[in-house]
């Protein structure tokens, strides 16, 4: 299990315009800390904080502790890939 805790629904908004497109874009960031593993097994003594892009119309996620859902990891064209599919750890 790869466990994350979300302290805060709060969220960091860039918004602007392409350049390369000239279209409007909106971005939803919101912040976590996911507990790492290191390479020789062991659990790393601190989380690391990270950020996650939330959809346009997705609730920011509630404080509390989660997991990654196996819906977080899949293969696309051939390479692996993670989202932040999260699940509420059950206590």
């Amino acid at each position: 299990m790869i466990k994350v805790e979300i302290d805060s629904q709060d969220l960091r908004e860039i918004k602007g315009v392409s350049p390369k497109t000239n279209k409007p874009y909106h971005l939803r960031i919101q912040s976590g800390y996911i507990f790492i593993v290191g390479a020789d097994g062991k659990p790393g003594k601190y989380p690391e904080k990270f950020e996650f892009m939330l959809d346009s119309d997705q609730v920011p996620f509630p404080p509390g502790l989660y997991q990654l859902h196996p819906s977080a990891i899949g293969v696309r064209d051939g390479r692996l890939t993670i989202s932040t599919a999260l699940a509420p750890v059950k206590q």
